[in-house]
């Protein structure tokens, strides 16, 4: 297919491509990539045929994360698979100029592990502040490192800002909630 692009199209309007197969190429195009204003780039397997309108397990987009230590404000009880589990978690910062107050910054349930869960379930529900069938509201106490792409405007949370495509790296027992402060 690339080759009958190139074929009929101006080089100007077929997209940069480049063959790699070591992670230090990969590194390297992601940083002249970023250099050039991008935000990442898509892995392709050379192998995979052609689908129109589909991705799959065959391409794969890579980004740099940033990370943040947020606080957990509330957790959801899972479905399906996590059912009887609290999972999807709301998340926050500590307001600087505010030091009583967190902002909901968004929620995620990726990247948790089902043993994160198990603990997750163990850990929430003696800090709730309120209990209900779908949430659990807890004190600000639990800090969490979470990998995000960016974070955008958005009226859906009360700081107008939200987290892009935010997953959980793992739960920071070392940290405070003072240490949770929003920066961005």
């Amino acid at each position: 297919r690339r080759a009958a692009l190139e074929k009929l199209l101006p080089s100007g309007q077929v997209v940069p491509r480049r063959v790699v197969a070591t992670a230090g190429e990969i590194q390297a195009t992601l940083s002249e990539a970023r250099a050039a204003g991008h935000e990442g780039l898509v892995l392709k397997s050379l192998e995979a045929p052609y689908a129109a309108g589909r991705r799959g397990s065959n391409w794969r987009k890579l980004k740099e994360a940033h990370t943040v230590d947020l606080v957990i404000l509330a957790a959801e009880w899972g479905h399906g698979r996590r059912r009887g589990l609290l999972s999807n978690l709301h998340l926050g910062a500590r307001d600087p100029a505010n030091f009583g107050r967190f902002w909901m910054l968004g929620k995620t349930f990726k990247g948790l592990t089902d043993a994160m869960l198990r603990e997750l379930t163990r850990d929430l529900p003696p800090i709730a502040l309120e209990v209900d069938p779908h949430i659990v509201r807890v004190r600000p106490e639990k800090v969490v490192e979470i990998a995000l792409d960016g974070v955008q405007r958005s009226p859906r949370y009360d700081w107008g800002l939200g987290l892009r495509f935010a997953r959980v790296k793992r739960f920071r027992p070392d940290k405070t909630t003072d240490e949770a402060i929003a920066r961005f």
